[in-house]
């Protein structure tokens, strides 16, 4: 048996850094920081109990991110997204969604099938309760089980910054609950291809399923 490197068994502990970093990505996402917003390092140092060094190391990686913007007269601000922007993001999602579906196909196995399956339940589920919260978070996680199904972590990485960018954008411009049930249609139909193993048809669904819901997120007017 091949020894692990030194590295690979230390524990796995989370800076404070990351701390901040995490909360105020999720804190972006979920709309509780809206697009505008000043960011106020004192107060979230003392909320999350830590000084301000690691806040002002996490606003970094969110400024690099384009999360957060530093301008000169009110401090670091929550970044806007427009549908320019949106546009293409979508366009790149059509593109990375197209090749994870692929790769899944190619790779699914019964536990994954399982865990797409409990999603889409659930999110028939969150639809008849009316629940855009629950339903947002489900789609993602849907996405989310098909990254990592690929097999490759860059594709997890850019599948969970594409995701984030969108759930930033439905904050301001949320999607409406009769398109939900579009969005578990057009996944089963991604599923189906995926039970058949069929990779091509599966790529060819989940680019359909993508460039249907730009239509409706940014070329339709509001």
């Amino acid at each position: 048996m091949v020894e692990k490197s030194w590295a690979s068994r230390l524990p796995k502990v989370q800076s404070k850094a990351d701390q901040a970093y995490v909360s105020l990505r999720d804190a972006i996402a979920e709309g509780h920081l809206l697009p505008g917003e000043r960011i106020n390092m004192d107060e979230l140092a003392r909320n999350l109990g830590i000084s301000k060094i690691p806040i002002r190391e996490a606003v970094k990686q969110l400024e690099s991110e384009g999360l957060v913007t530093a301008r000169a007269h009110s401090g670091v601000v929550v970044s806007h997204v427009d549908e320019k922007e949106m546009r293409g993001v979508f366009l790149a999602r059509e593109a990375i969604d197209g090749l994870v579906a692929r790769l899944a196909a190619e790779n699914a196995d019964d536990r994954f099938l399982s865990d797409l399956d409990r999603a889409q339940d659930e999110m028939r589920g969150a639809l008849r309760s009316g629940d855009t919260d629950e339903l947002q978070r489900l789609n993602s996680a849907f996405h989310r089980y098909l990254a990592e199904a690929s097999g490759y972590s860059i594709l997890s990485e850019l599948t969970e910054q594409l995701l984030l960018t969108i759930r930033r954008y439905r904050v301001t411009a949320p999607k409406d609950i009769g398109n939900w049930a579009a969005v578990i249609e057009e996944h089963d139909v991604i599923m189906d291809t995926l039970r058949r193993g069929d990779a091509a048809s599966a790529s060819e669904a989940a680019q359909a399923h993508t460039r249907s819901q730009a239509g409706h997120e940014v070329e339709t007017p509001r």
